[in-house]
């Protein structure tokens, strides 16, 4: 089993619904413990980025492109709903700036 599916079955079982626990949400969530495919788990460690930073580890780490415009998808379709299971904090050091900041960054929860 390769980073991608145990990174969706650690979304399963932190009981995120079927429709995060996608290709996408997994990558995600690797993009934010800075795990590579070929990392062990006990090496994941938070990582501050912001989506666009995601879909640069994204592309880097695991050879999947996504295109620019695909942010707001990431954003509402991913990022949401991990900060309703508590899996990430938005911008913890500053919790009134918005989304569309460059400079906001995403935590994951400790």
């Amino acid at each position: 089993m390769g980073k991608v599916e145990e990174a969706q079955e650690i979304l399963r079982a932190l009981g995120l619904p079927a429709a995060q626990q996608n290709e996408m949400s997994a990558l995600t969530f690797l993009a934010l413990t800075n795990l590579r495919e070929d990392d062990r788990w006990k090496k994941a460690e938070p990582v501050r980025c912001r989506i666009h930073d995601i879909l640069i580890f994204v592309r880097e780490a695991y050879g999947q492109d996504y295109a620019e415009n695909t942010r707001e998808t990431v954003r509402r379709q991913v990022i949401h709903q991990l900060e309703q299971a508590r899996v990430v904090d938005r911008n913890p050091d500053n919790p009134t700036l918005i989304y569309q900041q460059p400079e906001n960054p995403l935590y994951p929860h400790q």
